[in-house]
């Protein structure tokens, strides 16, 4: 994912120096050198899990989409809490941006009706280890 890919360890360890108190949580689909420096590294879910539970007052960096760092954080502003994008530029998803209820609602209404869209075909090898890798993201939730 082009989003997870753009978040450097230097992210990480700038927010470090600026924020010594400050707790880092990424994606696993982020590179191994942003995982490894992260304090938490889980699933969307596990993410807004652990910034919602986290103490009042508490600082954030998180390395995942930034339609769902902007709405965390507006929802924990509340508390006290900052939380706040890893990288430094903006790298939108445009394929999460297309799940919402009208595309749903589009999908639905064209299976219902015998239409398949939007199907993605991988060899039998990858879709195996792609099977692995997300059932290990929803064991981590």
């Amino acid at each position: 994912c082009s989003v997870h890919q753009m978040f450097q360890a230097g992210h990480i360890l700038r927010f470090r120096n600026e924020h010594p108190d400050g707790l880092v949580i990424s994606h696993p689909e982020s590179n191994f050198d942003v995982c490894r420096l992260s304090d938490y590294v889980g699933s969307t879910e596990y993410i807004i899990k652990t910034i919602k539970a986290a103490p009042a007052n508490t600082r954030w960096l998180v390395g995942t989409e930034l339609n769902l760092v902007s709405r965390l954080a507006e929802e924990v502003k509340p508390e006290g809490k900052v939380v706040q994008f890893m990288a430094p530029m903006v790298c939108m998803c445009s394929t999460m941006g297309r799940i919402d209820p009208q595309h749903l609602a589009w999908c639905l209404e064209n299976l219902a009706e015998g239409n398949v869209v939007n199907r993605i075909s991988v060899p039998a090898h990858e879709a195996e280890l792609a099977k692995v890798a997300l059932n290990r993201m929803l064991d981590a939730s």
